[in-house]
């Protein structure tokens, strides 16, 4: 998929206010990751140049095919990562951070190991 970390950030918190909001704009991004407007409008800009997102006229974000594909198995290893840490007995504060480092560095096969050990258990 070839993406850095920040792009999946983006792409995640897209997704995320997209559950919630009617329409997502650069502002609920940046208001959501406490960034910069200025900050998110060059990630949007690198965002829609690879073709993960689209912007209407009016400001309104939208994730593409591919932009939505990497949303969700980033927002898929996030929830099951944390999750999975909490069931361990770590606390949510701190499961939710790790999970948000894990999620962008563990290989698909680690990850598809992972998830299958833990639901077979």
């Amino acid at each position: 998929m070839n993406t850095n970390e920040s792009a999946e950030n983006y792409l995640e918190t897209i997704l995320v206010l997209s559950q919630r909001l009617p329409v997502v704009r650069s502002v609920d991004i940046a208001t959501e990751m406490n960034f910069k407007k200025s900050s998110i409008s060059v990630a949007m800009k690198n965002l829609r140049e690879k073709g993960h997102i689209t912007v209407s006229d009016a400001g309104f974000i939208s994730l593409t095919e591919s932009g939505q594909k990497i949303a969700d198995m980033i927002y898929e290893r996030h929830t099951f990562i944390s999750n999975w840490l909490i069931s361990l007995g770590i606390d949510e504060k701190t499961a939710v951070e790790d999970a948000c480092r894990m999620e962008h560095v563990i290989s698909p096969e680690s990850f598809a190991a992972i998830k299958k050990y833990v639901t077979n258990s």
